[in-house]
């Protein structure tokens, strides 16, 4: 996991101790338009996961367009939240 945070330069590992397991997290949205969006376009998921990465990269688009600081914005972007993982229809 540590290798995956020098690969790309950015994130940190959190140890989740009731989970017995290593989450990897980036927050500077900068790292997630730079890096961690080309770096999924260039190696693509494959899989249902891709559907969830193809709303993420929405989302991030609309937040780059600002819009998820008017109420209409924020309203879309929980629609599509809404529509990932567990909560996407087949």
């Amino acid at each position: 996991m540590r290798s995956i945070v020098s690969y790309l330069g950015c994130g940190n590992l959190y140890f989740v101790k009731p989970r017995k397991v290593t989450d990897y997290c980036v927050v500077k949205y900068s790292d997630l338009i730079e890096k961690i969006i080309p770096f999924f376009e260039n190696y693509p998921i494959i899989g249902v996961k891709s559907q969830d990465f193809a709303d993420f990269c929405r989302v991030a688009l609309l937040m780059k367009d600002r819009k998820h600081i008017t109420l209409e914005g924020l309203n879309q972007i929980k629609h599509i939240k809404a529509g990932m993982n567990k909560g996407r229809c087949v």
